[in-house]
């Protein structure tokens, strides 16, 4: 989504972004991202919690109308209501989601990305 942005913007068709992913949207040079810090697949917030995601719309909608800078970045004031449990799960070394055999399989192909990446080819 990041890119259909930028492509969007450079054509005259102004855009805002809602992310979890900070990081990564803002790397593609995003217009306007409101962040929500969120567990990833989850920017707009619960399922099925529609007040909640229409406050983050009005957020967004808010952000369009009063940026002034391309780059602009605000961070939604909400919580998740399931704590920050999410984030030890994800934003861990250890990946532990994963077990036996897909964590083998995980370990592996991060350990071929380095040798690419060893070699330039990546």
């Amino acid at each position: 989504m990041s890119l259909v942005a930028r492509y969007l913007e450079e054509n005259g068709i102004p855009t805002v972004l809602i992310a979890t992913a900070r990081d990564i949207v803002e790397r593609c040079g995003v217009a306007r991202l409101v962040h929500t810090d969120y567990p990833l697949g989850n920017p707009c917030g619960q399922p099925f919690n529609v007040e909640e995601q229409r406050q983050i719309v009005a957020v967004a909608a808010d952000l369009l109308e009063t940026a002034t800078e391309p780059g602009t970045t605000i961070t939604a004031p909400f919580e998740w209501p399931k704590g920050d449990e999410w984030k030890r799960l994800v934003l861990t070394e250890e990946r532990p989601f994963l077990e036996g055999e897909h964590y083998d399989k995980w370990m592996q192909g991060k350990e071929r990305y380095r040798e690419l990446k060893k070699e330039g080819k990546v």
